[in-house]
């Protein structure tokens, strides 16, 4: 059966997430109209209309998130996947952006020979059941506290991403949280709903003490099951959670295209938004 490269749009929002589910991913319906909203993406498809591959970029300031690598299953190693990521490297160089992802074990190897490199690693954790923690010190974001946290996310992860960052508070609004320290913001964290489970993150916290408060505020207030992305930099908040009942799902690596550094600074980070948002 012939196949056909061409741009992704939300009419193919069916066949996107019957890629994703196939690959047992989180993502749903709203976060594809998301990425697709503000990204670019390029499939395969095949002479009877399945989508049989994906590839997308959320463009920022200076580089570009690569995500939605997929392939269904029975079309893998026929070099799709290859394919379309060659096809989107090439539009970010010409675009003067760094390409960027978070790589599956699966995908490592994929990636490093198309020139990419790993920056630093985080652990996926999921919690099937649901339990209270009390006594934290983060409150309910409010509407006056965005400014600041569109400035800490900024400096996170290295570019301005007020749509996503709006869009994931409003799909799960009593998981989003601050902390403050002397009259300063000390950390945010949000979540969202998924096809599998509800996802916490981003975490962003000057310390750690801080990303505990925030973390413990929002799972109290989310119905299991749950996921979370830890960096590794940070075992000891890892354990922590692990003592709450979360169990390691699959590890990830921050990987950049070319010997250009990583965005942002990761000492601010302690979950990621997702493997597909960074």
């Amino acid at each position: 059966m012939g196949s056909t490269e061409r741009r992704l749009g939300l009419e193919d929002l069916p066949g996107c997430l019957a890629l994703s589910a196939a690959a047992g991913w989180n993502q749903n319906a709203a976060d594809w109209r998301l990425m697709l909203g503000f990204g670019r993406g390029w499939g395969i498809a095949l002479e009877d209309g399945t989508l049989a591959a994906s590839t997308l970029v959320l463009p920022y300031d200076g580089f570009a998130w690569v995500a939605m690598v997929l392939v269904l299953p029975q079309h893998r190693k026929k070099g799709f996947a290859t394919t379309l990521l060659r096809t989107s490297i090439s539009f970010l160089r010409k675009n003067n952006k760094t390409p960027i992802l978070d790589a599956t074990p699966a995908g490592r190897e994929v990636y490093a020979r198309e020139g990419f490199r790993d920056t630093w690693g985080f652990k996926r954790f999921s919690l099937s059941q649901a339990f209270s923690l009390e006594g934290t010190n983060a409150r309910p974001v409010l509407a006056s506290d965005w400014p600041r946290i569109l400035e800490l996310d900024r400096q996170a992860f290295g570019a301005s991403r007020e749509s996503v960052l709006r869009d994931l508070a409003s799909r799960l609004p009593h998981a989003a949280h601050v902390a403050e320290s002397g009259g300063k913001l000390a950390g945010f964290v949000l979540g969202r709903d998924g096809r599998e489970a509800r996802q916490i993150g981003p975490l962003v916290a000057r310390d750690g003490e801080t990303a505990k408060d925030l973390f413990a505020a929002a799972l109290a207030r989310t119905e299991p099951p749950v996921y979370a992305d830890m960096l590794d930099r940070d075992p000891v908040l890892s354990a922590w959670i692990e003592s709450l009942g979360f169990a390691f799902q699959r590890p990830f690596t921050r990987m950049v295209h070319g010997a250009a550094r990583a965005p942002g600074d990761a000492g601010l980070v302690f979950c990621p938004a997702g493997p597909e948002l960074g």
